[in-house]
């Protein structure tokens, strides 16, 4: 047993993205002797949080607590936990909080989880928050006081990398890290990171950090050129102000990290067939 409460910003219907959350308690799911308690120190804000209050990715299961970018201390740890953690060890939790892990002989065999994919899971991966546990229990994010997760999916925070520069890493930071690794960012790489936003930010970092030979941002505009370039870029491309720009770099790139999800260029090539007709 805890001699803690777990509270939180909870959001309670749609309205709550509007700010309209209430401080509460709620009900973290079961205690699993494969679970850690996190007393958080620290959470990011991601737009996720915005989309998945006012339920914009399908029906949320309210109250909901917000925030996947989670780090904090561990101070309740179970006897079958995974990754050595202790409790005093301060750590962190990304977007995923649970996965088949191939756990139930009932469901179809997972390759995904078997070989550390466990985002790809084809029994359902579980989100960290507005979501349901594999034992059927709804999961809560780091917008709180404490956080209950499955140990597989809590990580050690390195010694001397300070929280509140951890959080972030956790999802915006792993979500360009891991494809500049997969797909082999390196010395001798040309690389270009499709818009200079938060994660571009992040891929301008790591893809340097790397040593890919040029690292290049592209984003709609020549106003971000400035600061791309301090950020580390060596140059920079300004799709909607630079004529020609497109066969300018045409097979110049080795690797490309897309950032953006804009609908401006299917909204052009729409009125370009309209024009045509």
């Amino acid at each position: 047993m805890s001699d803690y409460k777990f509270e939180g910003w909870l959001g309670n219907d749609k309205e709550s993205a509007e700010g309209n959350m209430v401080w509460g308690e709620f009900e973290p799911k079961k205690w699993e002797d494969d679970d850690v308690d996190i007393q958080i120190t620290h959470s990011g804000i991601c737009g996720s949080d915005l989309h998945t209050l006012r339920s914009g990715w399908g029906p949320t299961p309210y109250p909901c607590v917000v925030g996947h970018e989670i780090v904090g201390v561990a101070v309740r740890v179970g006897d079958k936990a995974e990754g050595n953690i202790k409790v005093g060890d301060l750590v962190g939790v990304g977007a995923q909080a649970d996965s088949c892990m191939n756990r139930k002989p009932e469901q179809q065999e997972c390759n995904a989880c078997k070989t550390n994919h466990e985002s790809y899971c084809i029994n359902g991966m579980v989100n960290t928050y507005g979501g349901f546990h594999k034992n059927g229990d709804k999961s809560y994010g780091g917008y709180a006081t404490h956080h209950r997760a499955k140990s597989h999916f809590v990580v050690p925070v390195p010694k001397g990398l300070k929280p509140e520069y951890a959080a972030p890493l956790l999802c915006g930071g792993i979500t360009v890290y891991s494809p500049l690794r997969a797909w082999g960012c390196g010395p001798g790489k040309k690389v270009g990171i499709v818009g200079v936003g938060g994660l571009g930010h992040f891929a301008v970092l790591f893809a340097k950090a790397l040593g890919a030979d040029e690292v290049v941002g592209i984003s709609r505009r020549e106003a971000k050129r400035d600061e791309a370039i301090k950020l580390g870029c060596t140059d920079y491309i300004a799709t909607a102000d630079e004529k020609g720009w497109a066969k300018k770099n045409a097979n110049r790139f080795d690797l490309i990290i897309s950032t953006v999800s804009s609908a401006d260029v299917s909204v052009r090539r729409k009125k370009s067939k309209s024009h045509k007709r």
